[in-house]
C-alpha cells in the first residue's frame, strides 16, 4: 500500500454505520471537501447498501 504524501490529498477509510467495520479505503482532497465524507456503499457483512462515514487509517 502506498503512503500518502503530505499535502491536500489524504488517505482515509470508510466505516459502515451499521456494523462498524472498515470496508473501503479512498483518498480525499481536504481543500475541496471540508467536513467528513459520507457515502452510500455496499457492506458485504450487512449484505445491503448502508451509509459509510470517514475514519482515520490506523
Amino acid at each position: 500500500m502506498a503512503k500518502a504524501k503530505k499535502g491536500a490529498v489524504e488517505l482515509i477509510a470508510l466505516q459502515c454505520t451499521t456494523c462498524k467495520r472498515r470496508n473501503y479505503t479512498t483518498t480525499k482532497n481536504r481543500r475541496n471537501i471540508q467536513g467528513k465524507l459520507e457515502l452510500k456503499k455496499y457492506c458485504k457483512w450487512c449484505k445491503v447498501s448502508t451509509d459509510h462515514k470517514e475514519t482515520k487509517i490506523k
